[in-house]
């Protein structure tokens, strides 16, 4: 009998002690940082890209909170590059966040208080459910970040205006602390003076035919009777990721009379007009533009 009741008691406090671990467990994971943002399947000369970007600073964190910048062209790759070095550095930092499209989403008044609840979410790992506006998320972000080693990615940013509004000074960061700059501007990173400044260039010629074939043919290289055709598109795109993904996917499972239809247009263009390049491609051939005999 008394080996029943001490099996029972044993049972009990083991439930017990099982689901106030699963709790601890949730809360804690709750609290932790361990998302990971999508970085698009075949990034080619991505990894080798990060490195190249990082080896100056990433193993040797300052003790003053840096601002690294990426600028360039639109389609060249500084978000998909910011993203990779987020998902590679960010768990090392306290907190991490990363605000996408700034640009986009600062065209309306109360868009850039949205940006700083989200920023502040992220970083005090509260949820935020009201400022009164940018004033208030700026005392806010002042009065709490100091204490927090945090990892931030300001996602194409075209005023410094937003800068202000998101991080007015590094003296609001603590020491250590990293925000990245994605621009298309760079005498905006000179105003900031940025603590690094990376001009991102465009892909190689092998890894552009890389690219631009796993979007075309679903493998990393060009079916044998379309290689010339896919050199000459390569040619036309200029190194662009974004051109090379979005011709390469309108291309994919289309005939060969389809695609010198198609790369006739491109090769009106000049060759020094790449970013008119990347509006054909993005904008005709993404939008529903079909090949026409």
């Amino acid at each position: 009998m008394m080996l029943i009741i001490v099996s029972r008691i044993f049972n009990i406090v083991y439930r017990q002690e099982s689901t106030l671990i699963k709790t601890i467990v949730k809360h804690v994971s709750d609290k932790l940082d361990i998302g990971q943002l999508f970085v698009a399947e075949n990034s080619v000369g991505m990894e080798s890209r990060v490195h190249e970007l990082t080896i100056e600073w990433s193993q040797n964190i300052s003790q003053k909170a840096l601002i690294i910048g990426l600028w360039g062209m639109r389609g060249i790759g500084k978000t998909t590059v910011a993203k990779a070095i987020y998902n590679k550095m960010g768990r090392q930092f306290e907190a991490r966040s990363f605000l996408a499209n700034i640009r986009e989403n600062s065209k309306h008044a109360n868009d850039q208080v949205n940006l700083q609840k989200q920023l502040i979410s992220d970083i005090t790992k509260t949820q935020v459910f009201k400022i009164a506006n940018t004033d208030r998320g700026k005392k806010i972000i002042q009065e709490r970040f100091p204490d927090i080693k945090a990892f931030v990615v300001l996602d194409d940013v075209d005023s410094v205006n937003q800068l202000n509004t998101l991080c007015g000074s590094l003296k609001w960061f603590c020491s250590g602390s990293i925000i990245i700059i994605t621009t298309r501007d760079l005498h905006m990173l000179n105003v900031l003076k940025a603590d690094h400044k990376y001009g991102m260039r465009g892909l190689n010629e092998t890894e552009s035919l890389n690219l631009f074939s796993w979007h075309a043919f679903k493998q990393a290289a060009p079916f044998e009777n379309f290689t010339e055709l896919s050199k000459n598109a390569v040619t036309y795109c200029g190194g662009l990721p974004l051109a090379l993904e979005v011709l390469g996917s309108h291309l994919f499972d289309r005939e060969i009379e389809e695609w010198e239809y198609v790369l006739s247009k491109l090769e009106r263009i000049p060759n020094d007009e790449r970013q008119a390049k990347l509006k054909v491609s993005f904008e005709g051939l993404e939008h529903g533009e079909e090949y026409v005999s």
